[in-house]
């Protein structure tokens, strides 16, 4: 008989518990999550170059080459502000800072030792007869001061990096940025280095990953390091002058005089609606305030509501008013001024200007007939160089018509001039003067004039306030508005550039507004006349004109979004070298004088009629 010792085999159920299960489900996930990331796009794809090529002392990526700047050491002093020109530099930089905290317990007890040396060290020259030592002894007081400040909290002990990458189109570009850059630094008496076999480390250090692969340290406190804080926006806040907006950096406000600067001249350049009129009725209104006088003029009737409201004088020109200003009025004498042969002079030149501007197209042979023609002209009215200026009276238009008719080879000049003396714009030039200034708000208006007829009106009126800002030095200013109507004519541009040029001299501030920066700075003045202007607003710009703005003012790529993207009363001040993010704030009351916005004027016109309208029910 057999037996089988062996138990019968039994079929065992394996239990797995719902832990292991879900763990085994979110493996298998993980790993399926991992082979649908291999197939998506990830930020890293989206912003990494095309391709990388690793140099000594430089990388290139794609079509751009970047170079990496570290700081070695500092000067014993530094300003407040000294990164500043490097930060705002028109370049394309990457500026990476890090600060390392060193407990205070651990440098006391190096500074401790290090004074110890140095006391002993200047003891040993003092028994051995030498000659003291500044800089030793100049170093014993800077780590005196600074174990006190450490001592007591009001410093803190670092170590700082400071590293610079930079970018170019060439490896001749890069090249020269460095050294502009190196130039800068060293101005500051701030050494540094250009990285070498670290070219990546030092780009990977400028990245916003807060990664320091160069670890390359200076050993500052707490005051230096403030130093280097690289966020500063300008500050515009003057003692005196008046408030021109909020800085829209650290919202202190922008007080300036702008007879503080070489010059008071001032451009502002914005497109319609951003705001250009309603800032500088507001320095208007505020430069009254401080006994200014302001000369305006207004190409659209937008001053009048302010002229009204302070008792200004408002003159309208046209054909039909009774205002008038005669183009041949001698200049007034300036202060120290007694020949006569410059009075005559000075008014030829300007009739001639206007006249140019009259005929369009004047050969060299018709100027002399006309510069002849006007000496004739003065002389029939007995003014030459010896008459008594007090006493004559200045000729018209017709007067010299009937020089002109005289001579011969002025047919074509006659034909040309006779519509300003019989035909249909005889009532403009053909006047003696009728118009009065003595106020310190004058407001010329040439809303009502044609269109071709008011580049002449416009330089007209400029020569006639000219004459009155030279005949006694007080504090001016001359607003032009809508100032491309004048850069269409060279004579006229000439003239107003003449204006910014020698109206230093005698206390005048001239203001140029326009709209159509590429008309005005297409001509050769309209760029001098930025350049001789110490004072420039920029408000919202068209995407047409923002390059030559860019150009014309080297702004940033920033600066120059925050142009294209403006609102209304937003821009940058300019005040010399500095500038400054700018918004124009207004009260209520100035709003309400200076607003031309037509829904606000509207609603004002619509309130007015209404307490009228009360008014004559009680």
């Amino acid at each position: 008989m057999a037996f089988n010792l062996n138990k019968p085999k039994t079929k065992v159920k394996k239990h797995v518990s719902a832990e292991a299960k879900e763990a085994k489900y979110d493996l298998s996930a993980l790993q399926e999550e991992r082979v649908y990331r291999r197939g998506v796009v990830s930020i890293h794809d989206v912003i990494a170059p095309q391709a990388m090529k690793i140099e000594s002392s430089y990388l290139r990526l794609g079509d751009t080459y970047v170079r990496t700047m570290f700081v070695m050491t500092y000067p014993r002093y530094l300003a407040v502000g000294w990164f500043g020109p490097i930060m705002n530099i028109n370049k394309t930089v990457d500026v990476s800072m890090f600060f390392y905290p060193i407990p205070a317990p651990i440098i006391l007890k190096q500074l401790q030792k290090k004074v110890g040396e140095v006391q002993a060290q200047l003891m040993f020259d003092a028994q051995s007869g030498a000659p003291r030592d500044p800089l030793r002894e100049a170093a014993l007081q800077d780590i005196e001061k600074l174990r006190d400040d450490l001592t007591q909290g009001i410093e803190h002990f670092f170590q700082f990096a400071l590293y610079v990458s930079y970018y170019a189109k060439s490896v001749k570009e890069l090249d020269q940025l460095t050294d502009e850059l190196e130039g800068m630094f060293s101005s500051k008496l701030v050494y540094t280095k250009k990285v070498f076999y670290q070219a990546e480390a030092g780009f990977n250090s400028t990245i916003p990953l807060a990664t320091d692969e160069l670890m390359i340290t200076f050993n500052l406190s707490s005051s230096p390091c403030a130093t280097s804080f690289p966020f500063m926006s300008a500050d515009l806040t003057s003692s005196s002058g008046v408030l021109y907006g909020i800085n829209n950096h650290n919202r202190s406000l922008i007080i300036f005089d702008r007879f503080s600067l070489q010059n008071g001249h001032m451009v502002v350049f914005a497109t319609s609606g951003a705001g250009k009129s309603f800032a500088i009725k507001l320095e208007i209104l505020r430069l009254l305030m401080l006994g200014s006088e302001v000369i305006v003029i207004d190409p659209e009737m937008e001053y009048k509501a302010v002229s009204d409201a302070v008792g200004g004088t408002y003159i309208n020109i046209s054909l039909s008013s009774k205002n008038k200003v005669n183009p041949f009025d001698l200049p007034r004498p300036m202060e120290g001024q007694t020949e006569g042969e410059d009075l005559i002079r000075s008014a030829v030149t300007i009739v001639k200007g206007l006249l140019r501007l009259v005929l369009v197209d004047v050969t060299p042979a018709e100027d002399s007939l006309l510069d002849r023609a006007l000496l004739e002209t003065y002389a029939k009215k007995d003014i030459t160089p010896d008459s008594d200026f007090s006493k004559v009276e200045s000729p018209i238009m017709t007067d010299f018509l009937d020089i002109l008719e005289g001579m011969e080879g002025t047919k074509n000049i006659i034909i040309k001039l006779k519509k300003y003396t019989e035909g249909t714009f005889s009532g403009l030039f053909n006047s003696p003067t009728t118009v009065q200034t003595n106020n310190n708000l004058v407001v010329f208006s040439v809303r009502d004039l044609e269109d071709e007829l008011r580049p002449m009106a416009v330089y007209l009126l400029m020569a006639y306030i000219w004459n009155v800002v030279r005949s006694e030095k007080k504090q001016r200013i001359l607003v032009v508005d809508e100032a491309w109507w004048i850069m269409q004519f060279e004579d006229s541009a000439k003239f107003l550039f003449a204006l910014v040029k020698r109206g230093r001299k005698y206390f005048l501030g001239v203001t140029t507004i326009t709209q159509d920066v590429n008309d005005f700075l297409r001509s050769p003045y309209g760029q001098a006349i930025v350049n001789n202007s110490a004072l420039q607003l920029l408000l919202k710009q068209s995407p047409a004109a923002i390059d030559v703005i860019q150009k014309t003012f080297l702004l940033t790529d920033s600066e120059k979004h925050l142009l294209l993207e403006a609102k209304p009363g937003y821009g940058i001040f300019f005040a010399g070298s500095k500038h400054a993010s700018i918004y124009v704030a207004a009260s209520f009351q100035e709003t309400q004088l200076v607003t031309t916005d037509p829904k606000a004027l509207l609603k004002q016109k619509q309130a007015k009629e209404g307490k009228e309208a009360e008014a004559a029910d009680i």
